[in-house]
């Protein structure tokens, strides 16, 4: 069997096989090809999932355990401007040798059987980094959802510890169009007798419901552990140890926004609840959340004029996005947001949750199938009750970078969010301008 040369040719071979943007949830499919690959890990495994804060929540909890001395896995999804980035191995991106020798192997093991097993782009991705993960001498896989929960390809591994860290309305296609029925599937990666901790503050009743169906060992933000920032420098870790209350005071995370107190205090519940296996120092957890690193959320490119890149792309994100830009000091004499959306988004929901702290909107369209025009963003705009002289358009992400890089002053901000392929291009402009 002869296979692609280099990392680019398999993802062009995955593409045209089966497109990226494609979703068919189920795990039949890499229960199969899993079992040909005799995939079984051999150390702890921490699954997260969630609406939003999943991707923060994971490289937090990467960051702590590698301060502590811990070899980890690190799976995440979608990637920003390589696909390397979605498998980390102690702390390193897998190089496209090791990604293809992975890929490789998931591709004789899909043909090995007759008829052949179909996997999507996800799932053949999924079972790469498996893969690595199983052949690289590790203490802890941390693998993050990419959508959903019970029938995501991540969740053929059995979780030692479930992690959801909030629920609300996205991808409703696929997962249900109200909390209620996204929380019946993200409360799936739980296991009987094994943790489950909930970053949500208030979860839906499916979700403890499910909780409780299953046997996991809940544990909800709020109730069992909690956070409270004290000052910009300090903020108070707290959980429940049967009548008595444990509490420990941390630096601030270095991922930016309020939210991020929440989500470290989830990465931490994680944590203590594998103390007896993977015992960590607080000392360990103060030095991963200054050393944790993630591209695209609240990240600064550049200082003047500001530019901001975000991921936010659902109304619940969008707020969070809103909420970190009130609580800024400095003022701008113009603030400007760069959109662009996915056509399967709420288009209208994140201007509202953001339209309060812009002067001017920037929209642009998305390429790919799923890529969204403009046509759906002027309309969301318009539902809002923002005037088309405050709209300008333009043919591209990037061609609003550049008018922006042209056009505004040095006491100018710009945020660009809306979709990881809206940042994703942005980035792409920005590290060669």
């Amino acid at each position: 069997m002869s296979f692609p040369a280099s990392l680019s040719a398999w993802l062009a071979l995955l593409e045209q096989r089966q497109p990226s943007h494609h979703i068919a949830l189920g795990l039949e499919r890499v229960r199969t090809v899993a079992a040909r690959l005799k995939i079984t890990p051999l150390c702890p495994v921490i699954t997260v999932t969630g609406t939003n804060g999943k991707g923060s929540t994971s490289a937090l909890i990467e960051a702590m355990l590698r301060a502590g001395g811990y070899r980890v896995g690190l799976y995440m999804s979608p990637h920003l401007l390589r696909y390397n980035e979605r498998v980390r191995v102690d702390g390193v991106e897998a190089s496209d040798a090791a990604l293809c020798e992975a890929f490789a192997a998931v591709e004789t093991a899909r043909t090995a059987g007759s008829p052949e097993s179909p996997l999507t782009y996800f799932e053949f991705g999924t079972l790469a980094a498996f893969w690595l993960f199983a052949r690289a001498p590790l203490d802890v896989w941390v693998l993050e959802v990419g959508l959903g929960g019970r029938l995501d390809a991540v969740n053929v591994v059995d979780a030692d510890v479930a992690v959801v860290t909030a629920v609300d309305i996205d991808h409703t296609e696929y997962l249900g169009f109200d909390r209620e029925a996204i929380g019946y599937e993200k409360a799936g990666i739980a296991r009987r007798g094994r943790p489950l901790i909930c970053g949500d503050a208030d979860p839906p009743t499916s979700l403890r419901r499910e909780a409780v169906a299953i046997g996991a060992r809940a544990c909800y933000f709020g109730v069992d552990f909690g956070a409270e920032k004290i000052d910009n420098a300090q903020w108070r870790y707290w959980r429940q140890e049967g009548e008595k209350k444990i509490e420990q005071i941390y630096p601030p995370p270095t991922l930016a926004g309020e939210h991020q107190y929440g989500n470290a205090a989830v990465a931490m519940a994680a944590l203590d609840s594998l103390s007896d296996r993977l015992p960590l120092p607080g000392v360990a957890k103060a030095q991963g959340l200054h050393e944790v690193r993630l591209a695209g959320r609240l990240q600064i490119v550049r200082q003047s004029p500001l530019v901001l890149c975000d991921v936010a792309h659902n109304p619940h994100a969008a707020r969070a996005l809103a909420a970190y830009l009130r609580a800024q000091p400095q003022r701008f004499s113009r603030s400007v947001v760069l959109l662009g959306m996915l056509a399967d988004k709420d288009a209208a929901g994140v201007i509202a949750g953001v339209r309060d702290v812009f002067d001017d909107w920037w929209v642009a369209p998305l390429p790919g199938p799923r890529g969204g025009g403009v046509a759906r963003l002027l309309d969301a705009l318009s539902a809002n009750g923002i005037v088309a002289e405050r709209i300008r358009v333009f043919d591209s992400v990037t061609a609003a970078c550049a008018y922006g890089a042209s056009s505004l002053a040095g006491a100018d901000r710009m945020v660009v969010f809306g979709s990881f392929l809206t940042v994703s291009e942005a980035l792409s402009y920005y590290a060669v301008s």
